[in-house]
């Protein structure tokens, strides 16, 4: 194994340090992503040839929809990280499950709590929760994109050690160069996602077909992070489910993978498109 490995970028994890507040490069990523997330979707609903008259939210009805998703995400990714890997721990010290601070979530457990967040927000507007879904995937990926970069600042979700010429040593690590499997989930989670929902949304016009987007999305996003999970490090405390290979982040990835399949083929096939009430 070769002793040289690229430098590991002088960036500290914090922004803005002011007395006993300090803005985290991790914070401004969740808060840029929202942000983005809004003005994103409010276009969205706002472009009329992107839908064929298919009820969506009103512009105005997005900043409720965002304080929903905010804290599906939040809560669903905080509850994920705990039952998917670290249950044993936060059991003897349930304490420690309002410290978010300290660190703890989970992607696939934000997925799940914003979905249930959306499809309660949908149940009470009277809207098609998979038209939601649409509207959330078409804008999430650059979320993931700012979130998976906050995780190489702070150093933290690294690959295995490896001896690719363009490895790093991560701070607080064992001191060998290691695969940036944050940037691997930056460029394929995020910007592949992105770049694809984009022209199949604005050219295509896929949110005519609600779920179909979301679909997309959920597939790339579990082939991609498949991917990753044979490069990138397993948590310790859980390791590896099966065979030295298979991880956590596996499994749950093939389960949304199926999901998503079977949301494409219902919504190409037109079954997920109700009828628009006759005026």
């Amino acid at each position: 194994m070769p002793l040289l490995a690229l430098p590991f970028p002088p960036i500290s994890p914090v922004l803005v340090e002011l007395g006993p507040i300090s803005i985290r490069w991790y914070g401004l990523a969740y808060v840029t992503g929202l942000i983005f997330g809004w003005w994103y979707i409010i276009r969205l609903v706002k472009t009329e040839r992107l839908w064929n008259g298919l009820k969506r939210p009103k512009a105005t009805d997005i900043d409720d929809l965002l304080v929903w998703m905010t804290l599906g995400v939040v809560l669903g990714g905080r509850l994920g990280y705990i039952l998917f890997y670290n249950f044993a721990a936060y059991r003897e010290n349930p304490w420690e499950i309002l410290q978010i601070w300290h660190g703890g979530m989970s992607v696939h457990g934000g997925f799940i709590g914003t979905a249930i967040a959306q499809y309660l927000f949908s149940r009470r507007r009277g809207l098609n929760v998979l038209t939601v879904f649409d509207l959330s995937a078409a804008a999430v990926p650059v979320g993931l994109f700012l979130g998976r970069l906050a995780n190489f600042v702070n150093g933290e979700l690294y690959g295995r050690v490896t001896d690719v010429p363009w490895a790093f040593v991560f701070p607080n690590s064992d001191g060998l160069p290691r695969h940036p499997s944050q940037l691997y989930e930056a460029g394929l989670e995020g910007l592949l996602i992105f770049a694809v929902l984009t022209p199949l949304i604005w050219k295509a016009g896929i949110l005519k077909k609600p779920g179909l987007a979301v679909g997309i999305f959920g597939l790339i996003y579990a082939a991609a992070r498949i991917l990753v999970e044979t490069v990138r490090e397993p948590d310790p405390q859980v390791g590896f489910l099966a065979g030295g290979f298979l991880t956590m982040g596996m499994l749950l990835s093939a389960i949304t993978a199926v999901a998503a399949l079977v949301l494409m083929i219902l919504a190409l096939g037109g079954r997920t498109r109700r009828p628009e009430p006759s005026s």
